[in-house]
């Protein structure tokens, strides 16, 4: 039997020259265009998340919000200092009085202030989007805790000035990290096993830190306790130089993987289709968001609160689904920059440490969470 046939001849074959001519026009035009997506991708993830003008907006308030707040923590004191003076101050014009205290003084307090405020919430927003929990933070998943541990036994046992604070701090937290990241490990890790053992980790570091406290010598244990909280009082420009060099290396390093956080914001299948190593960005974010907070705790001690607090704060001032990095960290330094001057002139004889102020305002923000959250679950 044999195959019908058609009475339309076949269509001629193009010339290879055509063929040739065409798949380069074609591939010529998947190329460019994945090129305009790639520098428009790039170009929108600056900020941490796409480019939106309220997002602009709260970023230029927060800005002027932060560096007010800046200003009025140099001007107010023992000695005030005339608000109009200050900015020339800073650029040690004017009186020499008033440039002593500004710049000598004062300025050390204030910028590890701002630089502790924007390291923490930087920090916090990168965790929270990773995870894509807004109740994990530094504080909550034994990052914190282990920069903590690692301080308090430098204090106490002896081995913390050859090797500085700093050091310390970071250790700890990479340690504190390195721990939970591998105890979460099985076939790769998830928001929910980090957050779950964070948890753990935070908790036995926790432990260590008491046991340490309960064998220290008096004078030991009352410098420890006065890091605990959280305090900017007496801090100089040792403390400002390795934040300010941290933040300034760390906080872009976070805008630039802004882009993977944001496709594993997605879930993990999902970011995987759109090209991600999902387990290397989550790891290079891990590592961004605890340098940051390791460096942070070094120069202030664990500030409670603010890398919970400050970026779910400008996720809702930008009204976004995931909190965006750099809103995040001048929503941080206006809140530590505040707080700080609440502590100094709320109870002046006392000069609370800034942790007991950002403690009490992230405490009833966490409380408001867990409400609002619970009545998104009953439907309520």
């Amino acid at each position: 039997m044999h195959p019908p046939t058609s009475d339309t001849p076949p269509a001629p074959a193009p010339p290879p020259a055509k063929t040739a001519i065409a798949t380069a026009a074609r591939l010529t035009t998947d190329i460019t265009g994945k090129q305009a997506r790639t520098g428009r991708a790039l170009r929108s993830s600056l900020l941490g998340l796409p480019l939106r003008p309220r997002l602009i907006v709260m970023c230029a308030v927060l800005a002027v919000a932060a560096f007010a707040a800046f200003c009025l923590g140099l001007a107010l004191g023992d000695y005030p200092v005339p608000l109009v003076d200050v900015v020339p101050a800073l650029w040690r014009s004017g009186a020499r009085g008033t440039v002593f205290i500004v710049h000598e003084v004062r300025l050390p307090r204030a910028l590890t202030g701002v630089l502790v405020g924007a390291a923490f919430a930087a920090s916090g927003a990168v965790l929270q989007a990773i995870t894509r929990n807004p109740l994990a933070s530094p504080d909550m998943v034994g990052i914190n805790a282990g920069a903590t541990t690692a301080v308090v036994a430098g204090i106490v046992l002896g081995f913390g000035d050859p090797l500085g604070t700093p050091t310390l701090g970071l250790a700890g937290g990479l340690l504190g990290a390195l721990a939970v990241y591998l105890l979460a490990w099985r076939r790769g890790s998830t928001g929910f096993r980090i957050v779950l053992v964070g948890i753990g980790v935070s908790w036995m570091c926790t432990s260590a830190t008491d046991y340490l406290l309960t064998r220290a010598k008096m004078h030991q244990a009352q410098e420890a306790v006065g890091w605990l909280v959280g305090n900017l009082n007496g801090r100089g420009w040792e403390a400002v130089r390795p934040l300010g060099v941290a933040v300034a290396v760390l906080l872009p390093a976070a805008l630039l993987l802004a882009g993977w956080n944001r496709n594993l914001q997605l879930g993990d299948d999902v970011a995987r289709g759109l090209g991600t190593p999902v387990q290397l960005a989550r790891g290079l974010l891990l590592l961004v968001s605890v340098a940051l907070v390791s460096f942070a705790t070094a120069a202030a001690g664990p500030v409670l609160f603010v890398s919970l607090a400050a970026p779910q704060i400008a996720q809702r001032l930008a009204r976004l689904s995931a909190p965006p990095v750099l809103l995040s960290a001048l929503t941080g330094a206006l809140l530590v920059s505040g707080s700080d001057l609440l502590a100094r002139h709320l109870l002046p004889d006392l000069d609370l440490p800034v942790g007991v102020v950002t403690g009490a305002i992230g405490a009833g923000f966490l409380l408001r969470l867990l409400v609002r959250a619970n009545r998104a679950d009953s439907g309520g």
